[in-house]
């Protein structure tokens, strides 16, 4: 039962707040109409059948001494109480769907006298089948006598009070969390790249939890900005000692340590690069209006000028999506090239998601272990037995850049086993 009620429970916090809202409501609605119905519908009309009895069971005691005709001439009209002789019907009560009070009065009726049979279908009167002596009367009188007028007013008035009530307070309630939910979207902004405009309004908790938050977002994105000027700061300032390293090294006689040296310092240039790439990743772009399928085709043309055998998943879905272009470009670029460096094949694919896009990067290369690709996608990590760390110049920079970028845009990278290639698969899941 716990169970079935957290999966029943709306997923938002506006449902929820409604059920608060409204369940008490309901509730309240349930005990006052079973009261109602207990008092209104029992005790009273059993009162009301008492009352009527008098009257009837004087008229039914002329009937017997008199006979039928005495009692119809001398108090049909007075006590406006109508009888004949006839026989009672197979069904012992009759009566509409909604009538809750028949059951008392039949259950009264029959306390009172032989009752064989009851007819509440009239809503104006009553027909009740009595037996006396041998014979069976049908007796007829006004309803109203035994039960209350329109009954179910007081019902009504509850339920349309209710309502509105319910209604009112549903309007207050989704003002109090339009402040939460300006709140919530100016985090989930912040979490995919992008600072959106957000002033704290509302209830005083929702204006502290609004200040902190944006708090939070000034301290992030100085700490973004010192990490960036740090990095670009010490890459800047390694470039002119490299210069002169490779300048020097240039003008020397070629020799095997000569070769060597100059491959490390190249190393040492593009490790410098990745650097820049990394701290400079998504600064100052903005997210566009971008053809995502465009672009993954270019990266294509890319990679397999630069001599890498990629198999380009044909056709690639039309998608326009809201992305940052060079920041994506640049992730899929590391991917692929990753993939490029440690396989000799490499697949690409998209696939567009209910709520995602999925850019998915195979190759038949060793791939990498279930324990080690959360450590791989750090910066600077580099797996030795995995992948190979003296293959080409990485710093252990390419899935940490991609993850970043997955994450800038919403989304995350998974690593796993490619079904296809049997190397490492690598999807890049971007939120729509």
């Amino acid at each position: 039962m716990l169970n079935w009620l957290t999966s029943s429970m709306p997923r938002g916090l506006y449902g929820r707040a409604a059920l608060i809202v409204a369940l008490p409501f309901l509730a309240l609605q349930v005990i006052v109409s079973v009261a109602f119905i207990q008092r209104y519908f029992e005790d009273v009309t059993r009162q009301m059948v008492d009352t009527q009895s008098l009257p009837l069971s004087y008229f039914l005691e002329v009937v017997a001494q008199d006979g039928i005709d005495a009692a119809r001439q001398s108090l049909s009209a007075p006590l406006e109480i109508s009888i004949k002789e006839s026989a009672a019907p197979d069904t012992a009560l009759s009566r509409v769907w909604y009538d809750f009070s028949g059951f008392t009065i039949q259950e009264k009726l029959a306390e009172l006298y032989d009752l064989r049979a009851l007819d509440l279908r009239d809503a104006g009167r009553v027909r009740a089948w009595i037996a006396l002596g041998d014979a069976t009367y049908e007796i007829a009188f006004d309803r109203r006598r035994v039960s209350a007028r329109n009954p179910h007013q007081l019902l009504v008035l509850l339920l349309g009070g209710g309502l509105i009530m319910i209604v009112i307070s549903f309007f207050f309630m989704r003002n109090q969390l339009r402040p939460i939910r300006r709140l919530a979207r100016a985090a989930e902004a912040f979490g995919k790249g992008r600072s959106a405009d957000y002033a704290p309004r509302g209830a005083s908790e929702v204006r502290a939890a609004g200040a902190a938050f944006l708090d939070m977002r000034a301290r992030i994105e100085r700490q973004i900005e010192q990490r960036t000027l740090l990095l670009s700061g010490v890459s800047h300032d390694l470039r002119t000692p490299l210069t002169r390293m490779h300048l020097a090294l240039s003008l020397m006689d070629d020799s095997e340590e000569i070769t060597t040296l100059r491959g490390d310092v190249n190393d040492m240039g593009k490790m410098i690069d990745a650097f820049l790439d990394f701290a400079r990743m998504g600064a100052g772009e903005e997210p566009a209006q971008t053809d995502v399928k465009a672009l993954l085709e270019e990266a294509a043309t890319g990679a397999r000028r630069a001599g890498i055998v990629l198999d380009l998943a044909t056709p690639l879905p039309e998608i326009i999506a809201m992305v940052r272009p060079v920041a994506l470009r640049r992730a899929v670029d590391n991917l692929i090239s990753n993939a490029g460096r440690y396989g000799t094949r490499v697949a690409l694919s998209c696939n567009v998601l209910d709520k995602s896009i999925r850019i998915r990067i195979e190759d038949d290369g060793p791939g990498i272990p279930p324990q080690d690709r959360e450590a791989a996608q750090r910066p600077f990590t580099r797996l030795d037995e995995a992948r190979g760390q003296n293959q080409g110049g990485s710093v252990g920079l390419g899935l940490a850049m991609a993850a970043d970028t997955a994450r800038r845009h919403g989304g995350t990278l998974r690593l796993g086993e490619s079904q296809a290639l049997g190397g490492l698969l690598a999807d890049l899941v971007l939120a729509r």
